[in-house]
């Protein structure tokens, strides 16, 4: 097997950024997400997110693309939340993608996992928060 140490970080949103992710489905859908990246190869270092958008940390191997990747990780869980959980739901089709280095891991991680307070404190770090382009933003 070849070595690699790649981490990159996700952040999608819930379609028009609907505030579809309550707390009786978070927790489920958060496991959804780490159990298909890593039943597809990748390690999860962590999954998080409020009400409208998902935030994952995660080593994808370089076998996989990333963009195959989050596409796979994003429809089995709107299956799952679709046909398991019967609510309707569904992922916008954009997602944003920054890569880092091992030595931020715990940063991102931490970022990822705390959310909630992140948001209501308005400590948020914009290119981790970003979900499309500038430009599409007026589309």
């Amino acid at each position: 097997m070849a070595y690699w140490r790649l981490f990159y970080h996700f952040v999608w949103s819930t379609k028009l950024r609907r505030p579809l992710i309550q707390p009786e489905i978070e927790s489920s859908l958060h496991n959804v997400i780490a159990a298909k990246a890593a039943q597809i190869g990748g390690f999860v270092h962590a999954v998080g997110g409020i009400e409208d958008h998902v935030h994952l940390a995660v080593s994808v191997p370089p076998k996989l693309s990333v963009s195959d990747f989050i596409s796979r990780v994003k429809g089995n869980s709107s299956h799952f939340v679709n046909h398991e959980l019967n609510t309707s739901f569904a992922w916008q089709a954009e997602y944003g993608v920054v890569s880092f280095g091992g030595k931020q891991l715990d940063l991102v991680v931490k970022y990822v996992k705390n959310q909630r307070e992140h948001h209501a404190d308005k400590t948020t770090i914009a290119f981790l928060e970003r979900c499309r382009m500038p430009s599409e933003t007026s589309r």
